[in-house]
């Protein structure tokens, strides 16, 4: 066994090998040398347990390859490109939306530069980071201002922090969501400091229920909208004109929370229906807050829109430095809402919109390109057919709406063959994303941006 031990080769005299000199002029020494040790180890380890010598110690050109395998393991982003075939354009998991060409120029052009972020040119003094945003925001929805965080429950955070910290909030029952991850809206009240008073029932509310359970102690009313499910059948809910009224009569603002947050009609682009951010601002909601990456179309980030007074408020609050966003995100978030400038462009220039609105057409021909391609890299095991598929939005925004689509559907006699398949799709450079339903596995069209990629690669 001492014998074996022996032939291991020292780590100084690797290190000075001429392939070790090379690997450290490409990455660091330090981590040549750590890797190597690890290397080492390994080949300790497998003689006490084989009694052989490991074949990357027999061979040190094996040794060299395994070493700088492991070197550039180390370097490579573990965060992959990945095709979404899932048939859900704004996965969560997957990332959500994907960001236009000008909100990738003006965030690589903050990233690479010094950009006036909290300064003011003409005047040549500080100014607010959320200046951009807020004058925007003003032009599109008709809000007086805007604060901008790094996501909506942060937004919805803050404005409870701010308003409501040893107060009551009034919710209906209905509208207790709960987000991805558990989040859940009386968790964030907790958290925030305030007490949550429910009103109504799961499935109706009315006006009078908040009427009554209003007092001294009322902070504001709350709506939130339920953007990841529908209650059918025997409901009841007040909307936020009525809330407004109410809240006047009593001195107390409404605020909304609306997730998603759509900035243009979704029916126009005959998709389903869903809240508008304008239309929330025109019925006096004194605070509005919505996402920056689903509907929206651009990075994550968490808007408030409404009342000047309340903004500089939520502007002022510590939790605000805690919440903010950066120079990257902001231009990004900026670029995006500039295409709302120009409504009849949206469905070109943004990506969401653009998955979303594409013609069943355009699917059957993409549906064809790609099951030409599957085609002839599968064996006779695999039965490939085209079938109309149902598709969704995602992440929250109208659950029960789903959008006719095409997808590539494959089977096998054997279960097995694809697991095995989908084993295949997952270890491509970039993995292929697809469904399992009625024991076939499912490519929807829909949901991939970069079909042309995906093409590529497959061929």
């Amino acid at each position: 066994m001492q014998q074996l031990f022996r032939q291991i080769p020292s780590l100084d005299s690797l290190l000075k090998q001429p392939q070790a000199v090379e690997l450290c002029q490409q990455f660091a020494y330090s981590t040549v040398a750590e890797q190597a040790r690890l290397l080492i180890e390994q080949a300790r380890r497998f003689i006490s347990q084989h009694h052989s010598i490991p074949h990357f110690i027999a061979d040190e050109n094996t040794f060299f390859m395994m070493l700088e395998e492991k070197l550039q393991n180390l370097s490579k982003v573990k965060i992959r490109t990945v095709f979404n075939l899932t048939g859900t354009v704004l996965h969560t998991n997957l990332g959500r939306g994907l960001w236009s060409e000008n909100a990738i120029q003006a965030a690589t052009n903050a990233m690479q530069n010094n950009v006036a972020l909290e300064f003011d040119i003409e005047e040549g003094k500080r100014s607010h980071r959320d200046n951009y945003i807020s004058e925007l925001v003003q032009q599109i929805t008709g809000a007086e201002a805007a604060c901008v965080v790094n996501n909506n429950a942060a937004a919805v955070l803050l404005m409870l922090a701010t308003f409501a910290q040893g107060k009551e909030v009034i919710v209906s029952r209905g509208e207790l969501v709960e987000i991805g991850g558990a989040f859940r809206i009386p968790d964030i009240m907790a958290q925030a400091g305030c007490k949550l008073v429910e009103v109504g029932t799961t499935n109706r509310t009315h006006l009078k229920d908040y009427r009554n359970a209003i007092n001294e102690n009322t902070a504001f009313l709350m709506k939130v909208h339920t953007s990841n499910y529908h209650i059918e059948g025997f409901t009841s809910s007040v909307s936020e004109e009525e809330l407004v009224a109410l809240g006047k009569e009593f001195d107390l603002p409404v605020i909304s929370d609306l997730g998603s947050g759509s900035l243009t009609n979704m029916q126009a682009l005959n998709l389903p229906a869903e809240p508008m951010v304008q239309q929330k601002v025109a019925t006096g909601v004194s605070l509005v807050s919505f996402s920056g990456d689903k509907l929206l179309g651009g990075p994550q980030a968490g808007i408030i829109v409404g009342s000047k007074e309340m903004i500089a408020q939520l502007q002022q609050h510590p939790l605000k430095r805690v919440l903010r966003c950066d120079k990257v995100i902001l231009s990004a978030l900026e670029a995006t809402l500039r295409h709302y400038l120009f409504p009849e462009k949206l469905t070109a220039d943004l990506p969401t919109l653009n998955l979303l609105t594409q013609s069943l057409e355009t699917l059957q021909t993409k549906a064809e390109k790609l099951k030409e391609v599957l085609g002839k890299r599968l064996n006779s095991n695999y039965i490939l057919q085209i079938e109309p598929s149902l598709a969704q939005i995602g992440s929250g925004a109208l659950p029960t709406e789903r959008l006719p689509s095409l997808a590539i559907t494959i089977s096998a006699e054997k279960q097995s063959d694809l697991l095995a398949l989908e084993k295949q799709f997952k270890a491509f450079e970039n993995p292929i994303i697809g469904r399992f339903s009625d024991k076939k596995f499912w490519l929807d069209l829909r949901s991939v941006a970069e079909f042309e990629g995906l093409v590529e690669m497959l061929k």
